[in-house]
């Protein structure tokens, strides 16, 4: 029978880094699948097409985001009953969290099938890609029960200690993507030319396939999480748990919808100065969604080890974890910027003609904006700690702060004396400002003495003098 892994003893640098990893190749292997699926659609289906795919795309981030803040509140539940050596609380939430997201991916799917047309006119789509982007969310939509049941069981799973099992079903999930893009959009045999929905198919069918593969592989190797006949029962909805999701998983949600926000605020600032800037400062955030994948990597393993020992009251390795995973997050994250810096021109190259102005518009902005993101791993290392004791709307007052009343007006006030060079100076600032209230708090705040509701008392009560 698997059990899951404890973090709770042994080494803990060594612990950290064996299973931050296959969540950071994980996090690489995904957006690989979205850039390769994106030129399938991006060069034989053509711009049109592509502007429709990434336009379902933004929705489909909201609505992915939105469920994130939940997985994340049952996987620190999951941690702490873990630590705490707690497994029949482990079950009880496990099952009530798998009910629960199958209802509210259900409800959000058949939602979606009505509103997903009107939603896509009021964004302003193309008229040339509204159809397309209609035809192309619609079959996400069928999917979103499939995706948000396989993103819960992947959390599941790293709540557990078990990081590499989702790995491996990754690299399926991606290899059958990949192969089935072009099969799906071109037609093959008997399998009619789809288009662009294809391309929506062959995510569904992956992801399908994988999940069902998953579930297979656990009940197989007996996973002492996995529910088995006269164990049926704990799906049925415990409010106690579901009160628990709801109100811990929705302020980590708002997170996402922050992050989302001041996104969208700084584009339509930057589209301000001009096609040059535009285009610099989209190849940016391109090379910077590579950037944080060690930074999120680090936070997650960090956040899972933190919710075992918060659940087994020991305090003293929660206060290792953070110092450690820090220390991780600094040389990741500082070594990538560092490279960054070393080969801008050519890896700004991938995304811009040579000569064009833009290019050096793009060696601009990375000298500048880039190292903001060392700020950015520190603050998700310690905030992924403080959440894995039930403190999460600090994090969200902060990430607020720092991106929506420091970043975006930074940018926008001293535009008339800097012109751009105001934007990318507000990413270093607002990144630091955010970086010391994290510290502040993880020093100074009453994250301790939070609480999972769900999980009994005697399970996650603070140690003196932590």
């Amino acid at each position: 029978m698997q059990g899951p892994r404890s973090f709770t003893e042994g080494s803990i640098s060594r612990g950290l880094f064996r299973f931050a990893l296959p969540i950071l190749f994980a996090h690489v292997l995904q957006s690989l699948n979205g850039s390769v699926n994106s030129i399938w659609v991006g060069r034989f289906l053509g711009e049109a097409a592509l502007t429709a795919t990434s336009i379902a795309n933004t929705v489909m981030f909201l609505l992915i985001g939105a469920a994130f803040g939940i997985a994340m509140a049952a996987t620190i539940l999951l941690g702490q009953s873990i630590g705490a050596n707690n497994m029949a609380e482990a079950k009880r939430v496990v099952g009530t969290s798998a009910s629960f997201f199958a209802g509210i991916s259900v409800v959000m799917a058949i939602i979606g099938l009505v509103i997903c047309e009107p939603i896509l006119i009021a964004m302003r789509t193309p008229a040339d890609s509204l159809p397309l982007a209609v035809a192309y969310m619609r079959v996400i939509f069928l999917a979103l029960p499939c995706l948000y049941m396989y993103a819960f069981v992947m959390s599941v799973l790293r709540a557990a200690g078990d990081s590499k099992t989702p790995f491996y079903f990754m690299v399926l999930s991606v290899a059958i993507d990949i192969g089935l893009n072009p099969v799906f959009i071109f037609g093959l045999g008997p399998i009619p030319r789809l288009g662009i929905a294809g391309s929506a198919l062959a995510t569904f069918v992956s992801q399908a396939i994988s999940l069902t593969a998953l579930i297979m592989h656990l009940y197989r190797r007996r996973h002492l999480l996995v529910l088995h006949k006269d164990e049926l029962s704990m799906l049925r909805l415990d409010w106690r748990i579901v009160w628990t999701l709801v109100k811990k998983g929705i302020p980590m949600s708002a997170q996402m919808m922050v992050l989302s926000l001041s996104g969208v605020l700084m584009i339509s600032i930057v589209n301000h100065f001009g096609v040059d800037t535009a285009a610099a400062f989209g190849a940016s955030l391109q090379l910077w969604n590579y950037i944080q994948m060690p930074a999120y990597a680090v936070g997650m393993a960090v956040s899972t080890m933190a919710a075992q020992n918060v659940g087994a009251r020991k305090w003293d390795r929660v206060a290792s974890i953070a110092r450690i995973g820090v220390v991780y997050a600094l040389l990741l994250t500082g070594s990538v910027v560092l490279v960054l810096e070393l080969f801008a021109g050519h890896a700004y190259a991938l995304f811009l003609p040579a000569g064009s102005a833009a290019m050096e518009v793009s060696t601009h902005i990375n000298r500048i904006a880039t190292p903001s993101f060392i700020f950015f791993g520190i603050t998700l290392v310690l905030f992924g700690v403080v959440r894995a004791t039930g403190a999460v709307m600090a994090p969200l007052v902060t990430l607020t702060l720092a991106l929506l009343v420091v970043r975006v007006p930074l940018a926008e006030v001293f535009i008339d004396r800097l012109g751009a060079d105001s934007v990318w100076w507000s990413f270093p600032l607002s990144s630091a400002f955010a970086t010391i209230l994290a510290v502040l708090y993880y020093k100074y705040g009453g994250w301790r003495s939070a609480r999972m509701e769900s999980v009994p008392a005697e399970s996650a009560e603070s140690a003196e003098g932590a």
